[in-house]
């Protein structure tokens, strides 16, 4: 019983000792481990995000479908309302409806002038959706080798600080270059893979768009084409 009541005694001693607390490392004392290379990654993350965001938007304001509005344009065209219809595209200020405008301004010419018109304007078009996107698939690239090169940072430091400790190495020594290595991997790693989601997902929804508005040219070609 003597023997028991001492283990009893020491397993307090040990759990109310403050040496026996357990000891929690939060993520932005994590992040401060990784050096410098981390304040770029997290400029990367922040870019990111926000063109991520701001193409989000402005791609599903523009891929908005809205099927009344070229019934009017027809039927504005077969009663030669061209004027009417050309007020209704800027009030509806789209890709779409700016590219079906600059075919109503150019009827009267040869057809294929029309569709030329009406392409150009679908990629100029395109050309503004896809503002900023190549910069997220930079990102996406950058990011991971960025970490990689604080992984070589890191251990070249490690290994500085054995060369110089001698004969007194420790683990604490080398848990300075160790921390970088290991927290910048991850912190690449992590945001080149946001990065890279967010690169896809913004390009899948522009390729929605460049086939919505393909199907609104030959839409309105058709119309043009249609006998009087």
């Amino acid at each position: 019983m003597n023997l028991l009541n001492i283990l009893i005694q020491a397993t307090n001693v040990a759990v109310a000792s403050p040496e026996a607390e357990e000891i929690r490392l939060s993520l932005w004392e994590l992040a401060k481990e990784g050096g410098w290379i981390m304040v770029i990654l997290a400029i990367f993350s922040i870019i990111a995000v926000y063109i991520f965001s701001e193409r989000f938007i402005t791609i599903n304001k523009a891929s908005k479908r809205d099927d009344n509005f070229m019934n009017i344009i027809r039927n504005c065209m077969i009663e030669g309302k061209l004027e009417e219809a050309k007020d209704l595209c800027k009030q509806t200020d789209t890709p779409i409806s700016r590219m079906i405008e600059k075919g109503i301004s150019r009827i009267g010419k040869p057809l294929n002038d029309i569709q030329t018109a009406i392409e150009n304007v679908g990629n100029l078009e395109v050309s503004k959706l896809e503002k900023g996107v190549a910069l997220i698939g930079m990102i996406s690239g950058a990011a991971p080798m960025l970490g990689f090169l604080g992984t070589v940072t890191g251990m070249i430091r490690a290994f500085y600080d054995m060369s110089m400790a001698g004969n007194n190495i420790d683990i604490e020594l080398l848990s300075a270059g160790i921390y970088e290595a290991m927290v910048t991997t991850v912190g690449g790693l992590f945001v080149g893979i946001l990065a890279y989601i967010c690169y896809n997902i913004i390009v899948s929804k522009i390729d929605k768009v460049v086939n919505l508005l393909e199907s609104k040219s030959i839409e309105f070609m058709d119309v043009l084409n249609e006998p009087a």
